[in-house]
């Protein structure tokens, strides 16, 4: 199949053809399965801790808990990744998580016992999400990339939907039976990647030049925090999600300010933890999908802004559905600014460098997410929650300004390509000339060039893969 080309301007690719190339059909639909498993259990384990203890900021801790890996050794776990095949990192990440999670659907766990486990589960996210996203450009490339971006978007925020509908239906009744099915969804994805991903050697330095893995990290941060254009869009994402998965986190504690009948409780909470991926699922089809790759960029900094304008209101105290609808208002915003800057992150990002930049991007939005659930979890035990989140979502709104003001020209995007480009090409033709040189010992055969996917189409990969941790660059 040959693959696709657009001129500025054109349609964008077709999420069908995006699909017909077969390795990326099979990550697609492990990514999709996953994901539909980890929101299930995260709307059950939430609402267990919150039953348990009557505690909104355990409940937010609960949600939460999945960044701390993150904040810790992520980064060095996803630079470690880069070093080894990304299909075998990815399978045996699964099905790692799949024993562990397993652990936290036993009954009548205590508190921090339950805490440690999903910390232990989750420390093997930064891995599987770095190899994800560096395989991801060996399979698609072009403006199919966007396109791509906007799929995995859609389908976590499908997922999402879906899994915050069934979490907050069975929570009350059942939530054990729910994280037992993620440990399973994490099982069938070991099992398509297995089926559906080739062998490829990864993309890396010759071995003589690598550096100690601690030395490999910080050359990631050092990249994306000291080139302009990659610290301005990781700063605008960041910030984005910060204050968008306010209300997915503290939906069991905002449902039960809300109604005090336990069925009724439950369809709160669904409504609430599902209207932020609802409203990105809307945002990522309209701008990402259906407005021209020149619009979408002009769109990045105004739904930047939106985000934390629309939970301000939220200060009044609406009903369940009044914040679904503040909420989704923030989830469109969101989801559309996450295709256009993903695109531009990776088109100005070394590819020698993809899996670090991913574990820095990951950290950041692990570190963020963090602090927006837990900030917004204390001044909730002060203060109601609908009053924690408009106040919090102020705080946003005047930090999305300043981020707002250090956004680069176009002039200055499009160099920053180019030179990307030509850097690109350099590392190229050198990784050549080194595999050809002969072997300086004879039992030292010279290392494996990466294995091309067979279908030449290629494209997708978002800082985060379109999602954030909870979701995205991500999620």
């Amino acid at each position: 199949m040959s693959e696709p080309r657009h001129a500025a301007g054109t349609r964008p690719v077709t999420f069908g053809a995006l699909l017909k190339n077969r390795e990326f059909g099979a990550l697609f639909a492990a990514s999709a399965v996953s994901w539909m498993g980890d929101f299930l259990a995260r709307a059950a384990i939430t609402a267990l801790v919150f039953s348990n203890t009557r505690s909104v900021a355990l409940s937010a801790t609960a949600f939460a808990i999945s960044y701390l890996p993150g904040l810790t050794c992520g980064p060095l776990l996803a630079a470690m990744a880069e070093r080894y095949p990304n299909r075998s990192v990815m399978i045996a990440c699964d099905v790692g998580r799949a024993v562990l999670i397993s652990l936290v659907a036993i009954p009548h766990l205590p508190v921090g016992a339950l805490f440690g486990l999903l910390f232990a589960t989750s420390l093997l996210n930064a891995p599987f999400d770095a190899s994800r996203s560096a395989l991801l450009p060996r399979l698609l490339t072009g403006d199919a990339y966007i396109s791509g971006v906007s799929l995995q978007t859609t389908t976590n925020s499908l997922a999402q939907v879906c899994g915050y509908f069934a979490g907050g239906a069975m929570a009350p009744f059942h939530p054990h039976i729910a994280i037992a099915l993620d440990a399973l969804t994490f099982l069938a994805s070991a099992a398509l990647v297995q089926a559906g991903i080739q062998h490829r050697d990864p993309i890396a330095e010759p071995q003589a030049a690598r550096r100690s893995l601690i030395r490999e990290t910080a050359a990631g941060f050092r990249l994306v925090l000291g080139r302009p254009v990659l610290r301005a869009i990781a700063i605008v994402v960041f910030v984005a999600w910060m204050f968008a998965v306010v209300p997915e986190a503290l939906g069991a504690a905002w449902a039960a300010h809300l109604s005090h009948n336990v069925s009724g409780r439950g369809v709160d909470q669904a409504v609430i933890m599902m209207s932020v991926p609802i409203g990105t699922l809307l945002g990522a089809v309209v701008v990402g999908r259906l407005l021209r790759p020149e619009r979408r960029r002009s769109l990045i900094r105004p739904l930047a802004m939106l985000t934390p304008l629309a939970l301000v209101p939220t200060f009044l105290g609406p009903s369940a559905a009044g914040v679904a609808v503040l909420a989704g208002i923030a989830g469109f915003a969101v989801g559309g600014l996450v295709p256009p800057a993903n695109g531009l992150f990776v088109q100005a990002l070394p590819s020698a460098y993809r899996a670090r930049a991913f574990g820095v991007m990951q950290f950041g939005l692990q570190l963020v997410q963090a602090v927006g659930i837990f900030c917004t979890g204390a001044i909730a035990e002060r203060f109601t929650v609908p009053h924690a989140v408009g106040l919090w979502s102020l705080v946003g709104v005047c930090v999305m300004a300043g981020a707002i003001v250090l956004w680069p020209s176009n002039q200055r995007i499009d160099e920053a390509i180019a030179q990307v480009r030509a850097e690109n090409a350099e590392a190229g033709s050198a990784r050549g000339r080194h595999a050809a040189r002969p072997s300086p010992h004879p039992d030292l055969a010279a290392p494996r060039q990466p294995i091309r996917a067979a279908n030449p189409m290629s494209t997708v990969t978002p800082v985060t893969d379109g999602v954030p941790a909870t979701g995205g660059l991500d999620a």
